[in-house]
């Protein structure tokens, strides 16, 4: 293994290991932490935690014994990746797990980069936007788990860490690689052992990733990792042998947990074409909504890929969460959709497609999926994937603000067919 990479959710490491299989890198996906080595043709590894919203000293632990794990395995060096809406509390993981790595690794300074341009998800000055909207006005400050409501990247993980943060502002970047690099080394010799670093292009990320080649810990977004296949591949240590995915044959369904404005959006697309059943937190929570009752409702309507869906205004799940507490209602759904995949994975359904990343790593955990192989891109950070474990099916795994209107129908298209 040449690169080892920690994602804190399901579908954020899917889209990283999308960039790294479309960089060259033969690239496997594994569910947790294995139990066993990684297969010896694995160049780059990326280990899905579901440690985004956990308590920060558990997601510390975990993404440390992940980074035991990938240097075991020779990884040369680390990449911890969150979502480029640095989804993340004031009291959140994103800062006390990037400062565990370097102290772990001994890294001197790494940067913080949660950009990725394709999806509209660029950073200048250290504010970072959605869209060309600053990101506490792009629908991001009503998330259910961590609402963002500031955009400076370096305040919001100033409440995260023990030392300052630093940065490397775009007309540096613009200067290329050596003034990049220079830029770190300054970073480092002030003390500050964080930088986040503009970028608004594909063309800033490539620079970056020649810059901080050999660097120890990389975090960032999945568009941090656009420039590293072609530090490896100059050292003459890429293969090419490419994925292993196959499509799969079979049925077909739907799943979303996401109340992003995107997610509603796509929701409202499909079931315009496509059976539909709404799943409210409120009826979940008081045994109204049964997953049997799910189940049952889908399956008398699986010959038309039906989509099952918790996507609900903000405002109604804001309001379920007080009458229930946050944490119970997130874990009511996540529980009813993990099930759902269960059952609709036993009764012969071969495609699934999911959208929300705490649904996604719910059902990818339901599922008891050991690994995945990565197959073709089928919008911009979601791939398609095939599952090894008890049930081998297949996957997308989407991110709630990610993919086109259209993404539900392209996703089961690129999955396989009927």
């Amino acid at each position: 293994m040449l690169l080892g990479c920690i994602a804190d959710d399901f579908t954020g490491a899917s889209d990283l290991a999308n960039t790294l299989a479309k960089g060259g890198m033969a690239t496997m996906q594994f569910v947790g932490i294995p139990a066993g080595p990684a297969p010896a043709d694995c160049e780059a590894g990326v280990v899905a935690l579901k440690s985004r919203t956990i308590p920060p000293a558990e997601a510390v632990a975990q993404s440390l014994a992940a980074c035991d794990w990938l240097l075991a395995q020779g990884a040369r060096q680390i990449l911890f990746k969150y979502c480029s809406t640095f989804d993340s509390t004031r009291e959140g993981n994103i800062g006390p797990v990037a400062e565990a790595l370097i102290d772990r690794l001994g890294a001197d300074v790494a940067v913080v980069c949660p950009v990725f341009p394709a999806t509209g998800r660029t950073l200048f000055n250290g504010h970072l936007f959605v869209g060309g909207v600053l990101l506490s006005e792009s629908g991001m400050q009503n998330h259910p788990l961590t609402p963002m409501s500031d955009p400076d990247i370096r305040r919001w993980l100033r409440h995260q860490t023990k030392g300052d943060v630093g940065l490397v502002p775009f007309a540096t970047v613009r200067k290329g690689s050596a003034a990049i690099q220079a830029a770190l080394a300054a970073e480092a010799a002030a003390g500050r052992r964080l930088a986040v670093i503009d970028a608004v292009g594909d063309e800033d990320l490539t620079a970056i990733g020649a810059a901080i080649e050999g660097a120890k810990l990389v975090t960032g977004g999945s568009g941090i990792a656009l420039g590293l296949p072609e530090n490896f591949r100059r050292q003459g240590l890429l293969s090419g042998r490419g994925t292993g995915f196959t499509p799969g044959h079979g049925a077909a369904a739907v799943i979303s947990g996401s109340c992003s404005n995107q997610s509603r959006a796509q929701v409202k697309a499909y079931t315009a074409r496509h059976p539909g059943l709404a799943v409210m937190p409120d009826d979940v929570m008081s045994g109204a909504m049964t997953v049997q009752k799910a189940f049952d409702h889908l399956m008398a309507r699986i010959g038309h890929a039906p989509m099952v869906y918790s996507s609900a205004d903000p405002a109604e799940v804001k309001a379920a969460q007080e009458r229930y507490g946050k944490d119970a209602v997130a874990g009511a759904i996540e529980g009813f959709f993990g099930e759902l995949a269960v059952m609709l994975a036993d009764a012969g359904v071969a495609r699934l497609v999911v959208g929300g990343g705490e649904t996604s790593g719910a059902v990818v955990t339901a599922l008891e999926v050991d690994r995945f192989h990565i197959g073709p891109e089928i919008d911009p950070g979601v791939p398609a994937l095939a599952a090894e474990g008890p049930r081998p099916i297949r996957l997308a795994l989407k991110s709630g603000n990610f993919g086109a209107l259209d993404f539900y129908d392209k996703a089961l298209a690129a999955l396989g067919d009927a």
